[in-house]
């Protein structure tokens, strides 16, 4: 009898570091964080001009080097403090390794196995560190995210485990022989150990902007600079008056104001702030932009069980069929094993009693055959589900045909169905040709709750939902029924096509699918996401892994495998179904806030990028200093962006984020422009006074992106409300103020000044209503196409 390591060998193995810890990052480090808020090309940019500003002692334009400062600090703390929740919560639910030390069986944290330790796999399991096969009983690993090889892999004495592998049948033990970063999971590089990023439009859509207004903001700086030197006197006059600083503080201008810092910081944020939530409710997000992509899921696949049923498995009944001799102690034998799953475990309730004999040979349970097989001197006792132990090709017999009905009748009372089948051994791993049906036996679940209303809230919010279950498809169907679904029948995953075609057609028709193996849960989850759904696929047992992997998001029960919540994006720690709702509307709420929030910044950059082209063209003054700037962005973009990102928003989610938000940014940046311009031509023609003119200029800026906040964030809620009058009442504050005035060098304007910046204002403003009602538009015609989209899928 094998005993593992003792108390002793292992601390000796600890002091000598040979110990299975690791360091892995459940979230992105602090470096990570602190590198991708601070060292970006953007912040670079904003240096560079801030240090230029200080050097030629232009400090007092130098505010927005204070702004990105903030930004960046402001985006690293919410990151940290969201990875502070999620490591903490990664923690308290990290995976636990099965080990024999002095005889005994114990759990233990990952990081504690030390070398020579004698580790227990069984079905479920994820392989904690690389080890040597000793002991097997039909076990079957699963090594494809780490080779590829779809296939499980059986095992045997001498064979060797790797770590990061799943156990998906039978049993075994195995002596660690490499730990640590030694063990193969470790030695691969980051990006093959971790899942894909997950697809995020957000991030995609702005690192596109970001990539645009770097190809641009070079040349249109030497656009503006060229124009600001001439309209000093020209380079050689500039240079020796040295009216360049000038020339230097007004390209600035320009070009700080191209830059979209905001945006970035906003998304950072959002993100954050929606992962920490999603914490509090016991939900963990192992990739900040899943919270993204939750909004963007348009079907959702369920396991049935610990689903839509609590995963309590009762047993229920027994209807015997003919008379064999041992066979309720064969099912006390089965409910008392260490590998037993909550069915077989169940039969203890009733079966106690157990065999004289010691077995000898098992096949272990395999999710892709659905049975498990135990021999005893008297013969081979199956117990698996009955058409896969009885499969159609023996219906012609009168017994196995009327087994057939007797167990679609129990079956379509909800209950899961398995029988008891006893013949002579084979050699194969196959049931026997005279195996013979014994009894069948039947198991309750109890059916969560919650399942109904969550489910009622996904057909409201038109997500469809489709049930892939190994069990019995009628079982699965009666409960689908339960819970308030359309589900007639179930579909046998048996006759699922192999034509791709033909599957996406059987999975429009159908909603329920039984008997469904790990390698057809993956395909249909594949397959729909190839007919263009967003797919989120929750699940508990090892036999959801394959799935969770391939879908767009996949939620796994804390309480599942291992191997499942490795591949997870999100782990629901409670195991309540009912937080996808929350989870979804989370979602939601990101994506429509940011949606919001990124036409306000990318309107700034839109006008920001024509004003400083056509005054360089124009060869006129750019008509702002960057103090001027950077009060006007506080009060219209920057300040109200913070609260706008936050707030509840039930949006559903449209795609074309970027093309919608770009039909709105663009031609309000160039209404903004027509009227900065036309301002500034006009003021010049009247002789205006140059501070007279950037005041104004200032003024009809913040006016405009007022009025742009204004229509962006309608319906105006109280809130909202409060945070647009709190900007105006600023407004006025920085106007009246002599401090504020004289230190953004504000002047009191003429009247025929005034007059200007109100003419100009109301143009402005009725071009950006125009702009709003065909954005508006456009936004519907997307939602109507994708409502098409929905209903030809």
């Amino acid at each position: 009898m094998r005993t593992g390591l003792s108390a002793g060998e292992v601390a000796e193995r600890v002091a000598d570091g040979r110990t299975n810890a690791f360091t892995q990052e459940t979230s992105r480090s602090v470096w990570s964080i602190v590198r991708s808020n601070v060292l970006t090309l953007f912040n670079g940019i904003i240096l560079a001009c801030f240090l230029v500003l200080l050097a030629i002692g232009r400090w007092q334009d130098a505010l927005f080097g204070f702004s990105a400062i903030a930004n960046a600090v402001i985006g690293s703390v919410q990151e940290f403090r969201a990875k502070r929740s999620l490591d903490r919560l990664a923690l308290l639910n990290s995976p636990s390794a099965r080990v024999l030390r002095d005889g005994v069986e114990a759990d233990i944290e990952v990081g504690d196995v030390v070398m020579d330790d004698l580790i227990v796999l069984r079905a479920g399991d994820q392989v904690p560190a690389d080890a040597l096969i000793v002991e097997t009983h039909g076990l079957q690993v699963d090594e494809s995210m780490l080779t590829g090889e779809s296939d499980a892999v059986e095992k045997t004495v001498d064979d060797r485990v790797l770590s990061g592998s799943t156990v998906v049948a039978g049993e075994g033990c195995a002596v660690v022989d490499r730990v640590g970063a030694d063990s193969f999971a470790n030695s691969l590089s980051t990006e093959a150990k971790r899942f894909s990023l997950i697809a995020s439009e957000l991030r995609s859509s702005i690192n596109r902007v970001l990539k645009w207004v770097t190809w641009i903001v070079g040349p249109v700086a030497l656009l503006v600079l060229n124009a600001q030197m001439n309209a000093v006197g020209g380079w050689s006059d500039a240079t020796s008056s040295g009216a360049w600083r000038d020339a230097a503080t007004a390209t600035i201008a320009a070009i700080v104001a191209m830059v979209p810092l905001g945006l970035v910081l906003m998304t950072s944020i959002s993100f954050a702030a929606g992962a920490v939530k999603l914490a509090r409710k016991q939900v963990l997000v192992q990739e900040l932009p899943a919270v993204e992509a939750l909004a963007r899921v348009d079907l959702i696949c369920l396991d049935k069980t610990g689903t839509l049923t609590q995963g309590d498995i009762v047993f229920d009944a027994v209807h015997p069929i003919r008379e064999q001799i041992g066979w309720e102690r064969v099912l006390g034998w089965y409910g008392v094993q260490s590998d037993a799953n909550a069915t077989a475990r169940s039969l203890t309730a009733r079966f106690t009693d157990q065999p004289d004999t010691a077995p000898t040979d098992r096949i272990g349970f395999s999710s892709a055959r659905k049975w498990s097989a135990v021999v005893f001197p008297d013969g081979m006792w199956i117990l698996g589900g009955p058409e896969m132990v009885f499969p159609a090709r023996t219906d012609d017999d009168a017994g196995h045909r009327e087994l057939a009905a007797q167990a679609e009748r129990l079956a379509a009372t909800g209950r899961r169905t398995l029988v008891l089948a006893h013949g002579t051994p084979t050699t194969d791993e196959t049931v026997p040709h005279d195996a013979v049906p014994v009894a069948l036996l039947t198991f309750r679940e109890d059916i969560r709750p919650d399942a109904a209303e969550t489910l009622a809230y996904f057909a409201a919010q038109e997500v469809g939902v489709r049930i892939i279950s190994g069990d019995n498809p009628q079982t699965v169907a009666a409960i689908a029924r339960d819970v308030g679904l359309d589900a007639p029948s179930g579909f046998d995953a048996r006759n699922l096509p192999d034509d791709d075609d033909a599957l996406l057609r059987v999975l429009d028709e159908h909603l329920v699918f039984g008997r469904v193996t790990p390698d057809q849960k993956r395909r249909i989850v594949v397959a729909l996401r190839r007919a263009g759904h967003t797919v989120a696929m929750t699940g508990d047992g090892v036999n959801d892994a394959l799935a969770i992997k391939e879908a767009d998001i996949g939620i796994a029960m804390n309480s599942g495998a291992a191997a499942t919540k490795a591949v997870a994006r999100l782990i629901l720690l409670d195991g309540r179904f009912s937080h996808l709702p929350s989870v979804v509307a989370e979602g939601r709420q990101v994506i429509a806030n940011i949606e919001r929030v990124s036409m306000l910044f990318l309107t700034k950059t839109a006008y920001a990028t024509f004003l400083a082209i056509v005054f360089g063209i124009l060869m006129l003054p750019f008509p702002f200093l960057p103090r001027q700037l950077s009060i006007s962005d506080g009060l219209t973009i920057g300040l109200p962006a913070f609260f706008l990102a936050l707030l509840p928003n039930a949006q559903r989610y449209i795609p074309g984020f970027l093309r919608r938000s770009l039909s709105f940014a663009v031609p309000a940046g160039l209404a903004v422009t027509l009227g900065i311009t036309a301002y500034a031509r006009l003021a010049a023609g009247l002789g205006i006074p140059e501070a007279e003119v950037r005041t104004g200029s200032t003024l009809i800026l913040t006016l405009i992106g007022l009025w742009i906040l204004v229509v962006l964030s309608r319906p105006v809620t109280r809130f909202k409300g409060a945070v647009i009058g709190v900007m105006m009442v600023a407004l006025v504050v920085v106007y009246t103020v002599p401090i504020a005035r004289d230190f953004l060098q504000f002047v009191d304007v003429t009247l025929p000044t005034a007059l200007l910046v109100l003419g100009t204002s109301l143009v402005s403003i009725a071009l950006i209503e125009i702009v709003r009602f065909a954005h508006r538009r456009i936004a519907r015609r997307d939602e109507e196409r994708m409502l098409a989209q929905r209903t030809a899928k």
